[in-house]
């Protein structure tokens, strides 16, 4: 079982209770009627990337569905959340990628998306034997990945929100959605 295409989708959710704002969540994401078994973090070789819109398409509800999740919550009034995948694509197609996920407090988009983006990608650089300073700032690893033209790509898709209401939960999710046709 070895999926051939993967769109990434992400959600919010509000809720007094916290697993009803977790399926609102799901929801926001298009992905409430599935079920949903995560899974860890390889980006398959040979598997495609398609839009949430194409992936929409090839599901259907109570479909078991394999994923890589990252989810957050809170319900502490003004608490910034967030949850983000990231993603490593290497140059051959036949060879696995990676995915990370990442969720925090107090991250903004940017910040929660460049941390999910650098662990996919330094998890698949050290895979790959292309030498880099763990310690370096992503943009400088960014860099030495692309010009090693083992990697091709890499980005992150991240929700975030800020718990609106005290005792109201805020659930934030970020996924990578597997489709195995």
């Amino acid at each position: 079982m070895i999926p051939k295409f993967l769109f990434f989708t992400r959600g919010v959710g509000r809720n007094k209770k916290e697993l009803q704002s977790f399926e609102s969540a799901l929801r926001d994401a298009g992905i409430s009627f599935l079920n949903l078994v995560t899974v860890s973090s390889i980006f398959p070789p040979n598997c495609k990337e398609i839009s949430r819109e194409e992936g929409m398409k090839r599901i259907k509800p109570g479909q078991i569905t394999f994923c890589v999740m990252a989810r957050h919550s809170s319900n502490e009034k003004n608490r910034l959340v967030s949850a983000s995948i990231g993603v490593a694509k290497p140059r051959d197609e036949n060879h696995y990628g990676y995915l990370s996920e990442h969720h925090s407090f107090g991250q903004d988009e940017d910040t929660a998306g460049n941390f999910a983006e650098d662990l996919a990608a330094s998890m698949l650089a050290s895979t790959l034997g292309i030498p880099f300073d763990i310690d370096a700032n992503y943009d400088d690893k960014r860099e030495i990945f692309h010009l090693s033209d083992k990697i091709i790509e890499t980005k992150s898709t991240t929700a975030t929100a800020i718990v609106e209401k005290d005792g109201e939960y805020t659930t934030v999710i970020a996924a990578a959605v597997f489709i195995l046709e």
